[in-house]
């Protein structure tokens, strides 16, 4: 009877819950950068320590290849009022990703948007002088708006736009965001089209790169554009019913083919983040080799996915009875995960995507 009990634990959603204190909640980044601290767990030993984030230099390998999500965190969050004058607040979930058909100050855009009314079709929406919306749809909670800016729309986004942080991240409207737009960002981020950041990566400096590139890792990029499901909470008992959303990815030949030699060279994949994970699992789930294109990825990963690439994950705390949380505990087991999420607490790690990290191995 013991087995099928544990395997039953596996996919209740209530078995993916843990305490944590409010006031661990990072409400801003540590100082700088790579001053976060790292909790560091050998899965296989079920044996963490306590370091700093800049030790990872000396536990990455030299003949590592570390994968990272070089997507960019599109300043999308807009702040703006109806034309009859009540105040409304839209986010761009889709940026760069339905450009067609457009042109530089005219974008059709899918939206979430808050405001005391649902927005109807036709409503106007008043951003800046240089900036208005109209909505034209609503589906399953989400608008369409068609923009209309006086300038090349991407000028104005950068201009008023506000970056995307998570609801647990208190901001008002005053407060956000010119450290935000510099610290919710990695380093490396190249590709514009996020709604929030791949937070493992946010621990980087271009000087523990350089570090990590000396000691002879290799480093390639993949690109994910983290999309509206990464705040979709988990609403079915069954884990195995969720559904996630699509995100849109891409890997280049010359990654998959770093990736794959790695691979059959007995090399270690290092994914820093968990969308690095799921792009590369999500590519080789057919043929368990890594496989180059662009794409939408709604890959799953929760306790029993057998992983075909990735040997060790930097990544950061995630939420209670979040789809991420079972992810890391598919790589590591469930009990040993959570356990180690108890023994930070005790700690007083900081959590979610301002807070400290670890390298699961």
């Amino acid at each position: 009877m013991g087995g099928p009990s544990r395997l039953f634990t596996m996919y209740r959603l209530e078995d993916y819950d843990y305490h944590l204190p409010e006031d661990l909640i990072a409400q801003t980044p540590a100082p700088n950068r790579d001053e976060s601290r790292l909790l560091h767990m050998q899965r296989f030993r079920n044996h963490v320590e306590h370091l700093q984030f800049q030790d990872i230099v000396d536990l990455l390998h030299p003949s590592d290849l570390l994968v990272v999500n070089n997507t960019r965190v599109v300043p999308g969050r807009l702040y703006g009022r109806k034309q009859t004058g009540g105040k409304v607040e839209a986010l761009i979930l889709n940026y760069g990703q339905n450009d067609s058909g457009d042109d530089g100050n005219q974008r059709s855009y899918q939206c979430l948007i808050k405001a005391s009314k649902q927005a109807r079709a036709g409503t106007r929406l008043i951003f800046d002088a240089d900036l208005v919306g109209e909505v034209r749809g609503f589906s399953d909670g989400v608008y369409t708006v068609r923009f209309t800016s006086s300038q090349p729309f991407e000028i104005v986004i950068d201009r008023i736009g506000h970056m995307p942080l998570p609801p647990y991240i208190k901001r008002s409207e005053d407060e956000a965001d010119d450290a935000d737009r510099l610290r919710y960002q990695t380093v490396y981020a190249r590709e514009q089209g996020a709604i929030a950041a791949p937070t493992a990566g946010l621990h980087f400096t271009e000087a523990t790169l350089s570090k990590i590139r000396e000691k002879g890792v290799g480093i390639a990029p993949v690109t994910l554009h983290v999309g509206y499901g990464t705040f979709v909470p988990v609403r079915v008992d069954d884990i195995r019913d969720h559904r996630m959303h699509e995100e849109w990815f891409s890997i280049s030949a010359e990654t998959a083919d770093r990736v794959n030699r790695a691979k059959k060279a007995g090399r270690r994949v290092v994914a820093v983040g968990t969308t690095s994970v799921r792009t590369l699992e999500y590519a080789a789930r057919k043929s368990g080799c890594l496989t180059p294109g662009t794409g939408r990825c709604d890959l799953f990963i929760y306790p029993g996915f057998a992983f075909k690439i990735v040997d060790a994950m930097i990544t950061n705390f995630h939420l209670p009875k979040s789809t991420l949380l079972m992810l890391v505990s598919a790589f590591a087991g469930r009990e040993t995960m959570l356990d180690a999420y108890a023994e930070a607490v005790r700690e007083k790690y900081r959590f979610f995507s301002y807070g400290d990290a670890m390298l699961i191995e």
